[in-house]
Order: C-alpha cells, then structure tokens, then sequence
C-alpha cells in the first residue's frame, strides 16, 4: 500500500507529441534548476535570457520561464531560502506520514505537538512550506508526460514582511500589490465600513488573479494547476481582526458569519476574471484542507463556477477520503491521491506532502497528458475526459460530483481513441480497455486521528496586515 501511495504517480501512458502540452503552475515559486525540471520547464520562445527587455512586448521582460507576480520580477525562487529546510521541519513531515499509515508511535506524536508549540518552529514550517510547495507541485504535475512543459507564475511569497499598521487604516496585500483602506469613522455606519474594507479585499484578489489569466492567456496555457486558496475559517480570522481594527472589540459570531459570507458572496464572483481572462485554459484548483464542505463553506477561488474549471479533493490512495480534505458535491468535481506523495523539493531534493495541493496537481498532470494524447483537444475535452473516466467510489458518494477517484490510464486511453472516433465513444471504450484499479476499499478508521493542525491550510494569496 506505501507503494501506491508514495509512487503512484507516474503510471499513466504518455504519447510524444510535437504539440507538447503546457501547464501553468501557479503556486509559490518554481526550482527549474532541480535535475527532475530543468528539462520540464516552458521556455519563451521570444525572450532573449537576460538582457532585461521585453522582446514579446507582453509587460513582462525576461519572462524566460514564467514570472514572479508576487515580487514583480522574473525569478520563480529564492535559493537563500535553503536555510529552512531542517531536519526538525523535515522530521515533522515524516511524523504527519507516519500518522497516516498508522505507524505513529507515541514519541513521534508527542514531539510534532510540542514543536508545534515553538513560535520559531512554526515560523520555520511556515517558509519551508511557501518555499518548497511550488517545487513539489510541478513535480507531481510534470510526472504524467514526457512532453508537458511547466510555465512558472509565482503568486504566493516566501516570507511575508510588511510595514506596520497604522492607527486609522488595514493594509490589504495580494501578490505585489497592497492597498490601504481607510478607517476613519462615516457616520457610525458599521456595515459601511467592514464591508468596504471587505469589498476592496476581494476585488484586489481578483485584480491579481486576472492579471495572472491574462498571462496565461498570452502564453497559450493549456492546463492551469492552483493549489492555493483562502478558506472560511480562514478568512473568519482576518475579518475578525479587521473588525477589532476597526471597533476595538471582537465581533459576536453572527456578525463574523455576516460578514464572512458576505466576503466569499463578494470573492466567488469576483474571481471569475480568472477562468474569463484564459478562456481556452483548463483551471484546476485545490479543494483545501479543512476537512469542510464547500458547499456550505466556501473556499475560493476553487469555488469559482466556471465551464473552464475543475476543483479537487484529496485521498489516501484508493481506500478514502483524507481527513483534512474539503469536498462538496455541487463544487468539487473529482478526487485524487493527495497522503504522502514524494515530489521534488528545491535544491536537488525530494520530500513526502500531504494536502489537496498535491491533489490537484496529480489531476492536471493527466490533463496534460490528455492534451499530448491528443492535441486536437480543448479545455472542454480534456474535463469530459478526466470527469468521465473516474473510477467510482462508493466513500466518495456524496462529497464530490462524479463520485470518482481519477483514472490516468483510462483518460489517456480515451484521449488516444478520440483521435479516431467520437469522444463519447472514446470515453466509453477506454472502460473497457482500463479496468478499475484492483487495490480494494479497506476500512481505514486507523487513518483518521491525524490531528488537524498537522496539515496546514492552502497558501493563500490573502494577507492582512
């Protein structure tokens, strides 16, 4: 079963193709240096490698690989960053392993709980984390082809430094941006101003993630993978401490769930500019990692409705539902292995995560593969295909909408039957040329006491300062 879990990613037929797919990961920054992705790496075939112009006249000059919307610039990582990679943080993410597989011995968990107290263990955890998730996310992604290439856009950054805040105002940072909004009093209208403050929250998200669409408009993304995300209880918090910035008390719990659903009613169709400015792009989103129904908490931008999009849930293998995955059956199309999945980590390195960040990627590893499969496919295609060759699972009735944990074999299959019959007919057969995975569903209760903070949430672009 370790087997399956760790290495299973790599399984799906992969078809050489002059037309290579392309897959956007944006995430937190990307080690194209690693020996598993240089040869991975989308190159701009205009851009002339540094001489700091802007040979294809898109806005962004030296974009040899991708661009780096959170510092403005074109490098997708900071290798002075290697200094969080511990052996303590390192440990930390064999212990969460551990308590998956059910071999967590009382050692193992008594120390994870008491680093999780050390404020500078957690700070460590933290850039680590931010550092290393792009890395593995295009490790995962880059898998399923030979041929996929790997367009970097870093959205998240390592290390959040801002300036303090003052007295009358919040500081709202996304990507490289940040704005100030006032809170001087109007009227005593309190409403008025939590929701404006809100209001410019959501809409500045959105501004950035149509600024990253447009790019992967202009670079012709086939497939885009974003594992990260802002959650309810997430975003209870900041709103929480914007209201004491503002009121200097805390908001009762019907004035934090006012406003909190008030934000993602704001936020879902605001983020819409993303899937609109890469219309031809296929988006895949984390589902996130709260163990909550998007249904009735939203997470976004995953909860974006869209034709152009898939949101996924994450698995322990074939056998369940992870503990710390979100799902909902009207919002969360499909799931994916996402329990200790060993991916590329910066500086030659590799390392075991859990999360739907590794869910995701998993699923738009084998949409670029359908593309390559099949390069006369659009976006709508390949989401029939991956949604329509899922192996169905009676533990994930109810949570997501096909009820299916993805096939990659039998998608690619129907992506190369499709190039000779009709689609519908490809999906159909390729049922019967790939058989469900044969690993049976086993009870897995002594899967379940992974505690909740040892899988963080989604990185988010969202921070308030």
């Amino acid at each position: 079963m370790k087997k399956s879990l760790l290495l299973g990613l790599g399984l799906a037929l992969t078809v050489g193709s002059a037309n290579a797919a392309s897959i956007a990961i944006v995430d937190s920054g990307n080690d194209f240096k690693h020996k598993d992705l240089e040869a991975k790496a989308w190159v701009n075939p205009i851009e002339i490698p540094g001489n700091d112009r802007d040979e294809d006249k898109n806005g962004y000059p030296d974009d040899i690989n991708g661009w780096n919307f959170a510092e403005a610039n074109n490098q997708l990582i900071d290798y002075s960053y290697e200094w969080s990679d511990t052996a303590d943080v390192r440990r930390f993410f064999d212990v969460q392993l551990k308590s998956f597989l059910g071999t967590l011995t009382k050692e193992d968990r008594d120390w994870a709980n008491a680093k999780l107290k050390e404020e500078k263990f957690i700070k460590d955890i933290t850039v680590f984390g931010n550092w290393m998730h792009g890395t593995h996310v295009t490790g995962i992604a880059a898998k399923f082809s030979q041929d996929a290439k790997m367009i970097g856009a870093k959205l998240i950054p390592t290390e959040v430094k801002l300036p303090g805040q003052k007295s009358n105002s919040v500081t709202i940072t996304t990507g490289d941006k940040k704005e100030e909004i006032s809170l001087a009093d109007k009227g005593g209208v309190k409403d008025f101003l939590v929701k404006q403050a809100l209001g410019a929250l959501a809409k500045q998200q959105s501004a950035v993630y149509g600024e990253i669409g447009g790019y992967l408009n202009g670079v012709k993304a086939d497939v885009m993978n974003g594992s990260f995300g802002t959650g309810y209880d997430q975003i209870g918090g900041v709103i929480a401490q914007l209201y004491e910035s503002i009121f200097k008390k805390a908001p009762t719990e019907a004035e934090l769930k006012t406003y909190t659903d008030y934000f993602f009613e704001v936020a879902v169709k605001e983020s819409k500019i993303f899937l609109t400015s890469a219309p031809k792009t296929l988006f895949i989103f984390a589902a996130g990692n709260d163990g909550s129904d998007n249904d009735l908490k939203p997470t976004t931008p995953t909860n974006v409705v869209g034709e152009n999009k898939i949101s996924v849930a994450a698995t322990l293998g074939d056998q369940a539902l992870a503990s710390f995955s979100n799902y909902g059956v009207k919002n969360v199309e499909v799931a994916a292995p996402g329990v200790g999945i060993l991916s590329t980590s910066p500086m030659n390195k590799y390392i075991h995560v859990s999360g739907t960040s590794q869910a995701a990627p998993y699923v738009a590893g084998i949409a670029g593969a359908v593309k390559d499969a099949n390069p006369s496919l659009d976006f709508r295609g390949i989401k029939k295909i991956i949604l329509e060759t899922v192996d169905v699972k009676s533990w994930l009735k109810g949570k997501v909408s096909t009820s299916g944990l993805v096939n990659a074999d039998r998608a690619v299959r129907a992506a190369i039957l499709s190039r000779s019959m009709d689609l519908t007919k490809a999906i159909a057969q390729s049922k019967l040329d790939v058989l469900p995975k044969s690993e049976g569903e086993k009870s897995v209760n002594a899967y379940y006491q992974v505690p909740k903070n040892w899988v963080q949430p989604l990185p988010s672009s969202i921070i308030l300062k």
